[in-house]
């Protein structure tokens, strides 16, 4: 009878499993960053849903092994790591290493608080997955806003939380070198380099 019982928990816990992983992917959702402005829009279909200020690669624009740069154009969200993760907790290796650090830790530059790992789907981002191209969080609040990163889109621990509740996996992620203005219709230049808007939430 134990064992009856222990055989229909595994069944129920694969079967848990294998319907989360054929969740459908998030169709509603689109990000979209500007790394000439160093900005974010988030888009609920097709509405403007939120504004955040963002760090690209201090290295340019690149998907080419090695250069440390931040890819252009159709990415999409591939992996979320970091549920229920306090602001601050430290990822290596897409693990929590059970440290949390403070907003502008002197010293300190890891991975914290959410990661949100883009795969490309464009021949000029298809590097970008192997290369792991994240959006996440960053202890080095104070150089959001300007291109200082080493390929991955940097976020504030408050924003990336934000973001990581909105989009699913399967989400559209585009990266542009333009305004914002120029590929989000109905934008105004109403974001500052460091502030940030929920606009429909």
């Amino acid at each position: 009878m134990k064992i009856d019982n222990f055989l229909r928990l595994i069944a129920l816990a694969l079967i848990t499993i294998f319907v989360a992983s054929c969740a459908a992917p998030d169709t509603q959702h689109h990000v979209v960053i500007s790394a000439r402005e160093q900005k974010m829009a988030v888009l609920d279909n097709g509405n403007l849903l939120a504004l955040y200020p963002v760090s690209t690669s201090k290295f340019g624009l690149s998907d080419r092994p090695g250069s440390y740069g931040t890819p252009l154009g159709k990415l999409e969200i591939a992996e979320k790591i970091g549920d229920g993760a306090p602001a601050g907790a430290v990822f290596k290796d897409r693990h929590r290493t059970g440290e949390v650090i403070p907003v502008d830790a002197p010293g300190r530059d890891p991975i914290v608080t959410r990661i949100l790992w883009l795969r490309g789907r464009e021949a000029q981002n298809q590097n970008a997955f192997r290369r792991d191209i994240y959006i996440h969080g960053t202890p080095e609040e104070r150089n959001i806003g300007r291109p200082v990163s080493y390929g991955c889109i940097r976020m504030r621990s408050r924003d990336v939380i934000n973001l990581y509740e909105i989009v699913g996996r399967g989400a559209e992620v585009t990266i542009v070198d333009a305004p914002l203005v120029a590929v989000v219709p109905g934008l105004s230049h109403s974001l500052g380099p460091k502030g940030s808007t929920l606009v429909n939430r």
